[in-house]
């Protein structure tokens, strides 16, 4: 379940196709770095104001997002322009019953910021945090069959890693409803633990990565 995004990642010298931390991002409003971090429970009100305005997303309460960034916060990411305003998250966790692979919720970016690869950004630091802190080696994510952008970010994620993608159906009309277009399943990976491993786990040591001004 993710918002659409159209942007695609753009190429990184950490993980391929993405965008080099420090590089400069232009968005709707003007030239502006982004600061890309695990969420604190204060979070969770932007993470609820974005769903609600991207129009796209299945909005949960505000409640539920400020319990998900106490409860989840090592495998979700939220971005904050230079001007203090959050533009972008991912909600994810790892399955408790495969502790080794982290499934993606919600992407979601506002429109002012896209067209800079931000989901793309968001997706890889997710993935960091992950594996730095639970050692995860798969991906998976949950896609409606009309969401194209979505499709194509985490084949984007996938090829950059250099690991398959595959789908599967997993949730129809019989458990979601006749109004809720049906969920796929897309899994990716197993994904290797590469030579730039050890930068992402320096990354997340602090929770922190910063997207934009000097290196």
């Amino acid at each position: 379940m993710t918002a659409p995004e159209q942007a695609q990642p753009r190429a990184s010298a950490s993980s391929p196709g993405a965008d080099a931390p420090g590089a400069a991002t232009t968005d709707a409003d003007g030239d502006h770095s982004y600061e890309i971090v695990s969420p604190v429970p204060a979070d969770g009100v932007d993470m609820w104001r974005l769903a609600v305005e991207s129009q796209t997303l299945d909005a949960n309460s505000r409640y539920a997002y400020v319990l998900w960034c106490r409860d989840f916060a090592d495998t979700s990411v939220i971005a904050r322009r230079s001007d203090g305003l959050a533009v972008g998250y991912v909600t994810g966790y790892l399955r408790p019953q495969a502790g080794n692979t982290l499934l993606i919720w919600q992407v979601c970016v506002d429109p002012v910021a896209r067209g800079a690869g931000l989901a793309g950004r968001l997706l890889d630091a997710v993935w960091d945090q992950a594996v730095a802190t639970a050692g995860a080696d798969r991906m998976e994510t949950t896609v409606t069959p009309d969401n194209e952008s979505s499709i194509r970010l985490f084949t984007s994620f996938a090829r950059r890693h250099h690991t398959s993608i595959e789908r599967e159906d997993l949730f129809g009309p019989d458990l979601l409803g006749d109004a809720h277009e049906p969920e796929h399943l897309y899994r990716i990976g197993p994904i290797a633990r590469s030579a730039g491993v050890q930068d992402a786990e320096a990354r997340t040591a602090g929770v922190h990565n910063t997207e934009g001004g000097k290196k």
